[in-house]
């Protein structure tokens, strides 16, 4: 009896067990995805700033998968907008916001305040917060290599700048490219046109065929979209494409691309949450942290010149090469030395830039 009865009672159990497992299974709850936020200050393009930002999120959700859920809003003007679309996406259930744009930083630090437990990535920023943190590339180091293959390739010893605003960040890229140029061409001047816009594809192209009608050869800016790629083209000139690889563009105008690398930093940062380990942090990534790229040369740029420069940029992966060392005095485009032979500068001065290099033709507001 017994033995029937523990017989019966195996037979339940195996006829059980599938069923049960099949109930847990129901029952596990799936894995709510972590909602991530991107807010862009200019449309969403081809090339330039906000497409390396887009293919940052693209990144993470290519890494990450059914673990996160992204979305974006772009061309939202700094200031009381973007203040607007941040606050709405923490509303939305967004855990992690990324707000790449250097006016940003206040309306994200707002925001902030008011939602504690979202986590925030102030990109270009500099204030940072319990669950704020910013990031920046080391943007001049691209430039300054930049600057070599311009100073190599020039005709005319002329090279112009489009700019957005007189900002360090913009004013270390200019003034970095200038030291590159002179580096391998003494001889070399940069003019520079200020726009006071991130993005105005009608006014950087007129900046830049301006420049090209004042003898200048080879033109880099510092704005958001093709236009001045675009100019140069046209123009049968020379252009130094940035944020992106821009050939597509200018497959003729283009000598080389100082391209920035975003998404192995969101990716991080996104797990980060994900494994509760997220701090608030400050980073200042360059070459060495593969943040930023210099390549994608055009057909018009011999061997010689590509290997150059590639050479520098090793260089400063390495640590071997600071564009900001002088090896000779550096002054700048009033005579005053700003960095003393032997001498290199700090972060805290890099990022307190606001002086013109010798070679620049331009002013700035006292």
């Amino acid at each position: 009896m017994y033995k029937n009865l523990a017989a019966a009672l195996a037979a339940a159990c195996c006829w059980i067990s599938p069923f049960s497992s099949h109930a847990q299974a129901q029952s596990a709850p799936a894995a709510v995805p972590l909602k991530v936020g991107f807010v862009y200050v200019a449309p969403i393009t081809d090339a330039g700033w906000v497409r390396q930002h887009e293919s940052g999120r693209q990144a993470v959700e290519a890494a990450l998968g059914a673990k996160v859920q992204t979305t974006y809003v772009a061309d939202v003007p700094e200031g009381a907008d973007a203040e607007r679309v941040i606050r709405d996406l923490a509303r939305q259930g967004n855990r992690l916001i990324f707000t790449p744009s250097f006016g940003y930083m206040e309306p994200t630090l707002k925001v902030a305040q008011e939602f504690p437990d979202v986590r925030f990535e102030s990109i270009t920023g500099y204030k940072t917060a319990p669950n704020v943190a910013v990031a920046n590339a080391r943007y001049y180091e691209g430039r300054y290599l930049a600057g070599v293959a311009a100073g190599r390739m020039t005709q005319s010893n002329l090279a112009g700048y489009v700019a957005g605003f007189p900002i360090p960040e913009v004013l270390q890229g200019i003034n970095a490219f200038t030291l590159g140029m002179r580096s391998v061409n003494p001889k070399a001047q940069v003019k520079v046109i200020w726009l006071n816009a991130w993005f105005d594809p009608p006014r950087e192209r007129e900046a830049a065929m301006t420049l090209f009608n004042q003898d200048v050869d080879v033109v880099a800016f510092h704005t958001g979209s093709t236009a001045v790629m675009a100019a140069a083209q046209e123009r049968g000139k020379m252009a130094v494409a940035y944020h992106s690889d821009m050939r597509k563009t200018a497959p003729d105008a283009q000598i080389v691309a100082v391209t920035h690398q975003w998404g192995d930093y969101y990716t991080r940062r996104t797990r980060a949450v994900l494994d509760g380990s997220w701090k608030s942090a400050s980073l200042w990534g360059g070459v060495k942290e593969g943040m930023v790229r210099v390549g994608d040369f055009g057909p018009r740029v011999p061997k010689a010149v590509q290997e150059e420069v590639l050479a520098r940029q090793k260089d400063i992966g390495a640590g071997r090469l600071h564009p900001f060392h002088a090896r000779a005095a550096v002054r700048d485009n009033e005579g005053r030395e700003v960095i003393p032979a032997g001498r290199t500068l700090t972060d805290e001065q890099i990022l307190r830039m606001h002086w013109l290099a010798e070679g620049v033709q331009g002013t700035l507001a006292k």
